[in-house]
């Protein structure tokens, strides 16, 4: 049975190796980053709308970024809301489409649907539609070379990865904020760090 002095280790060790993983990635993927902020910029610059989709957690993931689009990242930076939908919340379209067809298409299915030309997808690859496409993924993730963008955090430990795209992701977020509504007519503005959540 592991003692109190064991348990409060492995919490260390993990942390730790948390960190590690975000401090790589802030070394190796700054540029990916911005490409992908850029990207989400245009398209939304452009009345485009961001599809966002994965699986597990990342399945998680794309409603929260989505919600940090459609609402605001944070109360100290007042903006309108911006079109952002995840291919992850409509359990009766997942559930029939799975058990009809199979789940391999079920966010191909939707990206045909509701997809439209200059439409940025988070997730997937979807070229053949006139989408643009980023992928956040791992050192070993097989969909980077498909995408536009690919942010490809440093790490093949899954939680770490996990861990790691929260921060992209809220990153993401507040660089496309302040890039659309740096200083826009009616919208309340306070400067804000992006970790002040």
């Amino acid at each position: 049975m592991p003692t109190d002095a064991d348990r409060r280790e492995t919490a260390r060790a993990y942390l730790r190796a948390s960190a590690e993983t975000k401090r790589r990635t802030a070394d190796e993927c700054d540029d990916a980053i911005v490409a992908a902020a850029d990207l989400i910029v245009r398209a939304f610059r452009a009345d485009a709308k961001l599809l966002l989709c994965g699986n597990g957690g990342s399945a998680a993931d794309c409603q929260h970024m989505a919600t940090e689009f459609v609402s605001r990242l944070t109360k100290s930076f007042e903006r309108p809301g911006l079109p952002a939908i995840a291919l992850t919340t409509d359990t009766s379209f997942l559930t029939a489409f799975a058990n009809d067809c199979g789940f391999d298409g079920v966010f191909e299915r939707q990206v045909q649907a509701l997809g439209r030309p200059g439409d940025l997808l988070i997730g997937i690859s979807a070229r053949t539609a006139g989408l643009r496409s980023v992928v956040l993924t791992g050192a070993d993730g097989l969909l980077a070379s498909l995408a536009d963008v690919a942010i490809s955090v440093p790490s093949t430990d899954t939680q770490h990865i996990q861990e790691a795209h929260l921060a992209i992701e809220h990153l993401i977020c507040w660089l496309v904020e302040r890039d659309l509504f740096s200083s826009p007519a009616g919208v309340k503005r306070q400067e804000a760090a992006p970790y002040d959540h």
